[in-house]
């Protein structure tokens, strides 16, 4: 069984910086652009032995990166240790995989447990994939002889691969890092992990019509919601304004920040484990 999900960019047209104070409200767009999640199990069918083991394996692959990074989750207190490569870490997906799967194990009853805990022996398969338009591809445009227009970015291949900047403004080589065009990528990814992740596990349900979804699905996003925002400010160190998570979740919104110290107790708590933060913000 695999599951898709996906969740769109945001422009920020009005607000700016006041919308960090409450009650100022900003004019939130989601874009066309999407990132996302598709996730599968690891291992078809379960180890004989696989009942005394204390952890499982996630394979997390960003083709356009053309990165693959293996981590070791652990079934007892939820927590990622990453097998691979410093380089290859991604903060933000290793947050959102902890989050959804503490948020499973936190709200799952003992009915659907057993099928939680034989879909995490199975190990966890995710392919994350962006939109063209969250990146720069200034460079590979110029390298086909091509003009730096709309059309031409157009004419890429979905989900080209992504170079990385080794040069900086002064130019000396520094770290690589991605040309990103400010659509909110980081957001999106999360949003499109932990949404792909409740639903696999059971926690959520997204097979029905976006109609549906505004009318009788809204307890499952406000789910999505808290996970991903927990998440995304856990990833970046730091609670934000937090509306660019929420139009990857709800899209085009008249946006009012919720209040910061609901995920600063979180972050306090994060010591103990996901689990914990998780049921605080699960409570509020």
């Amino acid at each position: 069984m695999a599951v898709i999900a996906s969740a769109p960019g945001k422009v920020l047209l009005t607000g700016g910086y006041l919308i960090l104070d409450r009650p100022n409200a900003g004019l939130v767009l989601s874009t066309t652009a999407r990132f996302y999640a598709i996730l599968k199990p690891l291992y078809e069918e379960l180890k004989p032995e696989s009942w005394a083991w204390t952890w499982t394996d996630v394979k997390v692959t960003s083709p356009q990166l053309m990165r693959e990074s293996m981590y070791k989750l652990s079934l007892k207190d939820l927590t990622l240790q990453c097998a691979s490569s410093s380089e290859s870490r991604n903060p933000f997906v290793e947050h959102a995989v902890e989050y959804a799967v503490a948020a499973a194990h936190a709200t799952l009853d003992n009915h659907k447990k057993a099928t939680f805990e034989k879909l995490l022996l199975q190990g966890l398969d995710i392919t994350i994939l962006g939109s063209n338009d969250f990146y720069s591809y200034r460079n590979q445009i110029e390298a086909r002889g091509l003009p730096l227009t709309p059309e031409a970015l157009a004419a890429l291949p979905p989900f080209t691969s992504i170079t990385f900047n080794t040069e900086g403004s002064n130019g000396e080589n520094c770290k690589p890092e991605v040309a990103k065009t400010g659509l909110g990528s980081s957001a999106a990814m999360t949003t499109a992990v932990v949404a792909a992740l409740l639903h696999y596990l059971g926690v959520v349900n997204l097979n029905f019509s976006v109609r549906d979804q505004l009318e009788n699905g809204k307890d499952d996003f406000d789910v999505i919601h808290v996970i991903a925002q927990s998440a995304h400010c856990i990833a970046q160190g730091k609670v934000g304004s937090g509306f660019d998570v929420s139009s990857a979740v709800y899209g085009s919104q008249r946006y009012v920040r919720f209040s910061p110290e609901v995920l600063a107790s979180a972050q306090v708590s994060l010591c103990l484990s996901p689990a914990c933060p998780v049921m605080i913000l699960l409570q509020k």
